[in-house]
């Protein structure tokens, strides 16, 4: 039940990641969560969208898109909640490939992105340790 994240591969150039929100936008999509990791020549947008088809189709004409499984964890906005996470995908030696975090719409409430080397292994066990992951349908009308 991971959350399909989009990757968008962008010039390094002023005004590229403007393009590239411009037309989720004009697609009517909302942003969940993004994150933008760059080298001397290009970027790599990664985002969590309210509707994938829609993103996939504004940016088609822009950039090479691909989709990634992440799981999603939801936590408390509170120091430790990430270590917790952690250590649980640690115990069952789960890589972590790359993290970034978002705040939710409720007081108190956060949530971290996950790349990971085995999705299935690192939601089962979170599942059986009572940590909540979110689905592709939770980010439709996120208002956690």
């Amino acid at each position: 039940m991971a959350i399909t994240q989009l990757s968008a591969f962008l010039e390094n150039t002023p005004g590229t990641l403007y393009q590239a929100v411009d037309a989720i936008t004009e697609a009517g999509v909302n942003i969940r969560a993004l994150s933008v990791a760059d080298t001397k020549d290009f970027g790599i947008l990664r985002i969590i969208v309210s509707d994938i088809e829609k993103t996939k189709e504004a940016l088609d004409k822009h950039t090479v898109i691909s989709e990634t499984p992440v799981v999603v964890v939801k936590m408390n906005d509170q120091a430790g909640s990430l270590k917790r996470i952690l250590d649980i995908l640690k115990e069952v030696e789960v890589n972590i490939e790359y993290v970034y975090a978002f705040t939710g719409g409720t007081q108190g409430s956060a949530y971290v992105v996950l790349r990971v080397d085995d999705v299935e292994e690192a939601e089962s066990i979170l599942e059986r340790k009572g940590v909540k992951t979110l689905t592709d349908d939770d980010m439709k009308d996120f208002l956690y």
